[in-house]
Formats: structure tokens, sequence, C-alpha cells
């Protein structure tokens, strides 16, 4: 089933969101000239990044159904491009339950009509911001189970967070409420891979009135303080995976890992 029926929501077409700037990157439709004008003047390697994230996700995704998760909660859905992260999930484990978020209105238009679940499991969307984690929970309680463990999923997200925003310890309080057995599923931008390249990145979202805060290495590691990362740990996106097909050699600016609470 699909739970909640969203309302018709307010889009402001004026402002450049991460989101739809996101889709616009990986080719899709959803998105308004203001996105097309900061996609556009990003780098090549952008797109990249894009595509590989979407790539790592389905790979971590896939592994953890097939590990038996069948309770997923995905913050930082953006636009529905499918495969969604359901619809690989739920072709593995069909009574899984997934609940997604968002803070762009344009995505909740869409949640209805594409995020549609499976008759054994379920699917419900959230509108709102992953820096209110006590209102994602407390909805998404409704759907998830938290005596079982579930699969928090911050894809391509945390890097909107600025150091001022406390984004490890949002991520700590999300973390908080999961019993073990639970798994953190991460891609963050990197900061100390493509330096120019990541000022570059930063400087056109700016523009665009979108603040970044791409992170070192270390600084991403953190975001794991406490957990069992699998293996192949802490990587780029592109080397991250677990079973066969094993991703082309390619270069990327995206750490990646899963890791386990114990």
């Amino acid at each position: 089933m699909t739970v909640g029926t969203p309302d018709v929501p307010h889009i402001d077409t004026g402002k450049a969101h991460p989101a739809r700037v996101y889709d616009w990157l990986l080719g899709g439709k959803d998105n308004y000239p203001v996105d097309e004008a900061v996609g556009r003047k990003l780098p090549p390697e952008a797109h990249d990044a894009a595509r590989q994230n979407r790539a790592f996700m389905h790979r971590a995704a896939a592994w953890l159904a097939a590990q038996g998760i069948d309770q997923f909660l995905d913050i930082g859905t953006g636009v529905p491009t499918e495969p969604n992260l359901h619809q690989i999930v739920q072709n593995i484990v069909p009574t899984a339950r997934v609940v997604y978020t968002d803070n762009d209105p344009i995505v909740l238009r869409h949640a209805e009509a594409l995020l549609v679940s499976r008759p054994e499991g379920a699917t419900d969307y959230i509108e709102a911001d992953v820096r209110r984690p006590a209102e994602i929970l407390d909805h998404a309680r409704g759907v998830l189970d938290f005596e079982r463990p579930v699969a928090l999923s911050l894809i391509a997200l945390m890097h909107f967070i600025p150091d001022d925003q406390d984004p490890h310890a949002i991520v700590r309080e999300l973390l908080a409420v999961l019993p073990s057995g639970s798994h953190l599923v991460l891609s963050h931008a990197a900061s100390d891979l493509y330096p120019e390249l990541a000022e570059q990145v930063t400087a056109e979202y700016a523009k665009g009135g979108i603040r970044l805060g791409f992170r070192t290495r270390a600084e991403v590691a953190r975001f794991f303080d406490g957990l069992e990362l699998v293996e192949p740990g802490l990587v780029t996106a592109t080397e991250w995976f677990r079973t066969p097909p094993t991703p082309a050699p390619e270069g990327s600016g995206i750490y990646a890992a899963v890791a386990r609470i114990p």
C-alpha cells in the first residue's frame, strides 16, 4: 500500500532547490529555469557525481534488502527517478516498507503518483527538513517499526547542511532511535579529493542561493562514529560494491559507505 494522500503543494519557482538541480543533472524534466541555470554552470563532473550517487544508492539498497533489511527511511529523496529505492528493495523483499522524506514541494507533488508500493509492502512520504529530525522520526513511526532494524539512507544530502547547522548532531539524533542491526547508508561530496573542483561547485551553488558544506574524508568518517563499517569501508562512490557486477573504474569526488549499528 501507499500511505497518505499529499495535498497540492506550493512550489517556489523563483529559487533553485538542490533536489531539482540534482534532477536536472540526472537528465530529468521536473525542474525549473532557475534550477537549470545553476546546473548549466556546474562542471561536467557534477553530472558524473549525480550518476555515481544514484548508482551507489542502487547497489547499497539492493545489498541491504538481500541481507533481510525490510525497512528504509530515505531522507533527501529528491525528485523520483526510476528505479526508486522502494522498487529496488521490494523487488527483493516485496513486504519492505519505505518512508521517503524531502523538503521540496515538487517532490511531494510527484510522491503519490510515482512512489507506489507493491501491495505486500508500504511506502509513505513526509514533506520535512532533515534539520528537524524529531519531526521526521515521529511521522516515520507510523509506518516503520523502530523495534526492528531500519536502514537510514542519506544520499548526497548532508553536504547541503553547513557546519553551523551541526550536521553530525543531526545524524546522531536520527541514529539514536534505531535498534541494533540497523544501518546508515551515506554519500557525501568531498572537499579533499578534487579541491579546485569542490570550490568551483560550491561557488556556483552559492550564486543560486544554495549553501554547501563539502567535507574531508575525516569529517565524513565522523558520521559513522560508533558504527561498524561494512566492507569496503569509507571509499569513493564508484569503489563501493558488495556483489557483482563490479562498477567500472572511475574517478569520483563522492565519499560513500554503509555501516551497521552494533
